[in-house]
Formats: C-alpha cells, sequence, structure tokens
C-alpha cells in the first residue's frame, strides 16, 4: 500500500514535469519532441461533470502554456443535458464536458446544439471490492461476470456503494453495463427488455447499502466509513477505475480494493471535450489549444499518473496499475434509443433499486411568510411529479418509497407519513401535493426538537422494515429561537440512529451551524440561498 502510494508521487513528478512551470504563458516550455505551444486568450467557460474538479492543476499548467483559463462549472448528468437541450448551457458556457455524451446525443434535440468533441482520457465503470471479500468470493484470480456478481449481491455476500444512475454517469453507467450484460444479446439494450430483467437486477441491488449523488462524494463517504468502521461502512464500490485507483493509492484505506473487471464488459466513459455550437473564432482558437494541450502525450501521462484516467491517445504506454492482466476489456452496449435509456432509470428508482425512507424536516415558522413557504411548496410539489422537466421526471418521489413529513416552528407539529406503493403511485404523489398546498408559516423556529422527532420517526419505521435507505433532509431559514440547541443534539446523537441529515442552506439559517449538523451525521449541505429551492431539492434526490 505504502509502495503504491510512493510509484505514485515518483511518477507524478517524473511524468508531469514538463508540463510544469511558474508565471505566464511565455515562460511555459512544451516537451521537446511535441512542438510548440498553440496559442489563446481569454477564458474557456465549461459546463462540466463535478469529478473534474482533480484536474484544477493540469488546467493551471494549461493556462500558464496557452493563455487559456478554462473554468469550470460542476453539473449532474441529466442537469446537465438539460442544459444543452434546452439551449440554456450556450447562454453561459462555451463547451461541455461530461463523462460521457451517450445519453446527451440519444436526445433528439441535441444535434444542433453540440459541435466539436475531443476525447480526453477514459474511465471504465467497475467494481473494487476489499481483499479480503474478493478473495473469500474467489474473485482474485477469477474474473466474474457482472450476474456471477448480481447473484453474490443478491446473496448478501457482499454490500457496496453506488451513485445514483439519475445524478451521477457511474451509476448510470453501472446500471447499463449490468442491464445489457444480464440481458446477454450482445446489442443494445431495448425498453421491452427491462421488466423481464427486474428480478435478476433486484439481486445485484439489493446489495447496495450506501448511495449518493456523485462520485467524489461517494468515495470520500466510504472511506470515512471504512475507517470508523461504522454502520454504512461496505465492502466495495462500483464506480470509475480512476476513483478506486485512486482510493488504494491515497493510503487511507485500512484495506486496499482489488479492482473487479467483469469478464462480459464495462461501459467506459471517455471524457469528450465538447464545443456548444454557435460560439465565436475567438473560442474555437481558445479550445483548439486547450484540447492540443490536453491530448499532448506528456500531458496524457500527468493525467493519468495523478488522476488514474487512462490516456486517450495510443501512444501513451498504460502503466502497470491498470487491468485486467489479459488486456481483455470488452465495451458493452449502450441502449440506442432515448425511450430505453429513460426506461431504465425510471426502472431503477420505482422498481430496482433499494426502496427509500425519506423524512423532511421543514421549518413553518413565521419568517417562513411569502415567498419563502411559496417555494418550499413549489419544491415539494416539484417532487410530486409537476416538474416535468428531464431532471424532474426521474427526482420524483418513487414507487415503493416512504416519506415523513415533520413539521415545526415553536415545537414540531403533527407527523404525516405517505407510502408511495409498488405500482399506481399517482394517487398517494396527489395526498403530497395536498399536503404542501396546505402549509401554513407561524411561530418560533425549534430546530432540534424537530430533528429530535425525526430521528424517532427514523427508529420506529426502521423496526418496521430496517432494509432502505434512510435519510432526513432538514430545511429552515433562520436562527433557532426555541427548544434544544446544538449541544443537546451532539449530546445525544451517539444513542440516535445512524441517519444522514442533508441541510439546505437557506434564508438567515446558521450556515456554519447546518454545515456541522450535516458532517456531525454523514450528510451534506446544498446552497439554495442564491438559486431556487427547488433545485437544492431535487440535488438531494440523489443521495436519497
Amino acid at each position: 500500500m505504502k509502495r503504491f502510494g510512493a510509484a505514485l508521487v515518483v511518477a507524478a513528478l517524473l511524468l508531469g514535469a514538463c508540463t510544469s512551470g511558474k508565471g505566464g504563458g511565455k515562460d511555459a516550455k512544451p516537451a521537446e519532441s511535441e512542438g510548440p505551444f498553440l496559442k489563446g486568450s481569454g477564458t474557456l467557460r465549461v459546463l462540466a461533470s463535478s469529478e473534474l474538479a482533480d484536474l484544477q492543476p493540469v488546467l493551471g499548467d494549461l493556462r500558464q502554456a496557452t493563455g487559456v483559463e478554462v473554468k469550470l462549472q460542476a453539473t449532474g448528468t441529466l442537469d446537465g443535458v438539460e442544459n444543452v437541450v434546452s439551449g440554456n448551457a450556450a447562454k453561459s458556457y462555451d463547451a461541455i464536458w461530461f463523462a460521457s455524451n451517450r445519453y446527451l446525443q440519444l436526445h433528439p434535440d441535441a444535434g444542433d446544439k453540440i459541435g466539436t468533441a475531443t476525447k480526453v482520457a477514459t474511465s471504465p465503470v467497475v467494481l473494487g471490492i476489499r481483499q479480503s471479500v474478493a478473495a473469500k468470493l474467489g474473485w482474485t484470480d477469477h474474473r466474474p461476470t457482472w450476474s456471477e456478481i448480481a447473484v453474490a449481491a443478491g446473496d448478501h455476500k457482499f454490500t457496496y456503494g453506488m451513485t445514483n444512475p439519475a445524478s451521477s454517469n457511474s451509476g448510470f453507467s453501472a446500471l447499463v453495463g449490468v442491464a445489457a450484460a444480464l440481458a446477454g444479446t450482445g446489442a443494445a439494450l431495448t425498453a421491452e427488455q427491462i421488466a423481464p430483467l427486474t428480478p435478476r437486477l433486484r439481486a445485484f441491488f439489493a446489495g447496495q447499502n450506501l448511495t449518493s449523488g456523485s462520485s467524489g462524494w461517494l468515495a470520500d463517504s466510504f472511506t470515512k466509513n471504512a475507517v470508523e468502521k461504522n454502520d454504512h461502512a461496505v465492502d466495495g464500490l462500483v464506480n470509475y477505475e480512476s476513483v478506486i485507483l485512486s482510493l488504494n493509492a491515497s493510503g487511507k484505506l485500512p484495506e486496499p480494493l482489488t479492482v473487479i473487471y467483469p469478464s462480459d464488459g464495462v461501459i467506459t466513459a471517455d471524457y469528450p471535450l465538447t464545443l456548444l455550437a454557435g460560439v465565436s473564432e475567438q473560442t474555437k482558437n481558445n479550445y483548439a489549444a486547450v484540447v492540443d494541450y490536453l491530448r499532448r502525450p506528456s500531458v496524457q501521462r500527468k493525467i493519468m499518473s495523478t488522476t488514474w484516467r487512462r490516456p486517450a491517445v495510443p501512444e501513451v504506454q498504460l502503466a502497470a496499475q491498470f487491468g485486467p492482466k489479459d488486456g481483455n476489456l470488452p465495451e458493452l452496449p449502450f441502449p440506442g434509443k432515448l425511450d430505453a435509456a429513460n426506461a431504465l432509470i425510471g426502472a431503477f428508482g420505482d422498481d430496482l433499486r433499494k426502496p427509500a425512507r425519506t423524512i423532511y424536516v421543514l421549518d413553518l415558522s413565521g419568517s417562513m411568510k411569502g415567498e419563502r413557504l411559496q417555494g418550499l411548496k413549489n419544491a415539494l410539489v416539484g417532487l410530486t411529479g409537476a416538474d416535468t422537466t428531464l431532471s424532474g421526471q426521474f427526482t420524483r418521489f418513487n414507487g415503493r418509497e416512504q416519506v415523513v413529513m415533520v413539521p415545526f416552528s415553536t415545537k414540531p407539529g403533527q407527523v404525516r407519513r405517505f407510502d408511495l406503493p409498488d405500482g399506481n403511485i399517482q394517487p398517494t404523489l396527489d395526498q403530497i401535493r395536498g399536503y404542501a398546498n396546505g402549509l401554513a408559516a407561524a411561530g418560533d423556529t425549534a430546530i432540534y426538537d424537530a430533528l429530535f422527532v425525526a430521528y424517532d420517526q427514523a427508529a420506529a419505521l426502521a423496526k418496521e422494515d430496517p432494509d432502505r435507505f434512510t435519510s432526513i433532509v432538514l430545511l429552515t431559514d433562520g436562527e433557532l429561537t426555541a427548544g434544544a440547541n446544538l449541544a443537546a443534539f451532539q449530546a445525544r446523537l451517539p444513542q440516535l440512529p445512524k441517519v444522514p441529515v442533508f441541510t439546505i442552506l437557506f434564508g438567515e439559517g446558521n450556515v456554519q451551524e447546518m454545515q456541522q449538523v450535516a458532517d456531525l451525521t454523514g450528510g451534506k449541505s446544498f446552497d439554495a440561498r442564491t438559486g431556487a429551492l427547488p433545485a437544492a431539492f431535487k440535488e438531494i434526490r440523489g443521495y436519497q
């Protein structure tokens, strides 16, 4: 483990030396065999997958070499596609840089929105599993198929974490890969094939005990749980190969992960940096300088050694840490039609995944009157299917989900529970919509009294049905003015169920305190102070 980490550092220093430098672009020197850098000026504004934040050191060197600043704005997969297809992306960005353009290209309105695309790196979606568990399953020398992996997961022989396919490309790629492999036709999956595959896919997802809206947060959560050996610790991750190799190289894991390359194939991210249609000639020149820099062999080696993504140019030799040993890594077919891809995402939420239990702790104090209360109503109503946007379709409440409402002001209000069936969910969605529209605001702000009620609900419901993803969403727009305080919450926390709290920063609420609550419980904070509240509620759905 230590030797592996040391090798990473040495490789980064040796392979990346030729791209580093100080000062402006005129001071950066290209490798002797690669010719002069192309030059540009100004900024290339890029809507990008969140995991590409690890390329910032490379992008810093790129600016020195080319004079172009690449400015990344993170987005989720479906949100990004929606922005491109609607034309909104072109209003604020020059290019997109998603893990893959495959889903985008299925959309009939995407063709005239995008231009030149250049692949920068690749990373297959694979399974990383603790070495001891891999050995126990016989997978250290044998490459299992996705079917074998699904059977083992369904038999509870191992557990894993995976991102939500509706919000993250790694989860979507995993879902597509497993479904295509189980179908076994060698052809692109159709919408009609999904229902017959449901029992086998459910078996695979029975092993998922950790979820997330992003690959990076999933890896951080996995590491934290593994180190603490807490109730959320799982045996492995379905994620990009780059994430798993990075975790091993970090030296933080108590036990390294064995990378499992399923013998029947994978879905691979290829990170195409893609110009949006209608950009200026200067932007085209900037783009040309950027892709020329990123695809130089010296830079490709640096990307490989620092982010563990595979090179996109054939002349760069793959490092020894990448697998499989026999070099055989077939690519599984991606759906050829948008309806098949959408049907697969929809089936995951309603039929395939382990169902969710979502407890909403909602501030209805007097300060919520007016626009803030209307924003809350709009957010909840949107989750009942009223939001018909692409992202809205896949962030609505799912079949088999439990939704619990804990309103509060001076004290916690009456708890309401909604159980969505495995079938026709519309009547229950209508009930939730009616509840949301009937909310009214008045009184003070008893944040922690309401949180205690939410945890009591989580504990009681877990006794009835423990096999669910349970999370708490806390929305408050103000400071605590009644009831228990943060210190009391911290004191009682060790006796509470291990349930993450996802806090929404809103209004004049205590930002630091809300972030602390999220950190203490293994959750995450979402900032709705400068944007629309419904967007924050939708983003949280990826973590539930």
